[in-house]
């Protein structure tokens, strides 16, 4: 499988959604999710990030243009999004950094 570097964020919204329920079991290289959620009243291309079946916030307004497009195509699953930072001594909205890369199977 080859990577290509997409783009690195702090997770948006970590504060509102379940990132306290499972912050122990977030580490580097914990692999997460991406789901486009179109009817979201904030933020038409809203894209957010899942830790199994908990929600951490989003990908922050200023990196999802991209990403949604992608996403609303059916293509998510290029994506490979994984934890690169964990700072439980920062505010909530910057504890969780993620590194997103585009991946390619090799047929």
């Amino acid at each position: 499988m080859k990577r290509r570097h997409f783009s690195n964020f702090d997770i948006a919204g970590f504060t509102y959604w379940d990132g306290a329920i499972v912050f122990n079991e977030l580490k580097i290289g914990t692999q997460l999710r991406m789901e486009r959620e179109k009817e979201n009243q904030y933020d038409p291309k809203a894209v957010a990030i899942y830790f199994g079946e908990y929600k951490l916030g989003f990908v922050p307004r200023g990196e999802n243009d991209h990403i949604s497009k992608l996403c609303e195509a059916g293509y998510c699953d290029i994506f490979d999004v994984r934890i690169n930072r964990v700072s439980p001594e920062e505010s909530p909205e910057n504890q969780i950094g993620v590194i997103v890369s585009l991946t390619h199977k090799n047929q």
